[in-house]
């Protein structure tokens, strides 16, 4: 299944890189249900399959141009966030050095708020603050449960601020889509494998079923 993820995220950032619109549409949609999948038969919470599963229908969504759409995508996106977070709140240390201090990251949020805020489509604007906050808050309790899933967290911010820069026409790096994809990757891949990881270092369901699995003949 893993070997299958690979080789789907490579058909996808390649025709990205290449420019090939119909490798990015088919590839696309495969890479979160790919992901769910492996973590569901890993025995992961269904808070994180739920999250994929999300974050699936929000890719989905996002492959049309249309503002609807865009909204329905913010929207899918947002209630994975809302996973996450339960995930982290629930299973996390609240006390785990995370990559930023809270006020660093709240900074971070008011700023990139301020600056989008003129150059955002006028219906966008509040949905795109409110995103933002879940956003961000995902990101700060995600290094609960680990480095990796507070990088992936970081990542995702990163991800969604290249997204946001482009509806608000701000400068983008060549081939932005690219960049969007490979961070966004990224950034589920170690939140996905940094659940799983952590939750198997101790004693519950998960780890449980990593030991029946390794005794099976």
């Amino acid at each position: 299944m893993l070997a299958c993820l690979v080789a789907v995220t490579l058909t996808d950032l390649v025709s990205l890189a290449v420019g090939l619109d119909a490798g990015h549409t088919v590839a696309k949609p495969l890479l979160m249900p790919l992901l769910a999948a492996w973590a569901g038969v890993s025995g992961a919470p269904r808070l994180l399959v739920a999250a994929l599963l999300c974050g699936w229908g929000g890719d989905v969504l996002l492959l049309s141009d249309s503002d609807p759409a865009f909204l329905a995508g913010m929207a899918s996106f947002a209630a994975g966030h809302v996973c996450y977070l339960l995930l982290f709140v629930r299973h996390g240390t609240p006390r785990t050095r995370v990559l930023l201090p809270a006020p660093a990251y709240a900074l971070s949020l008011v700023t990139l708020v301020a600056l989008l805020w003129p150059d955002l489509p006028a219906d966008l604007r509040v949905p795109v603050a409110g995103y933002s906050t879940l956003l961000v808050a995902m990101a700060y309790t995600a290094a609960r449960l680990g480095p990796a899933t507070g990088l992936g967290g970081a990542l995702f911010v990163l991800s969604d601020t290249l997204i946001a820069t482009g509806v608000a026409d701000w400068p983008q790096l060549p081939r932005p889509d690219f960049w969007i994809m490979l961070t966004y990757i990224a950034a589920q891949f170690l939140l996905a494998g940094g659940v799983r990881r952590a939750l198997e270092a101790r004693p519950g369901p998960l780890a449980t079923y990593g030991e029946m699995r390794s005794t099976t003949p």
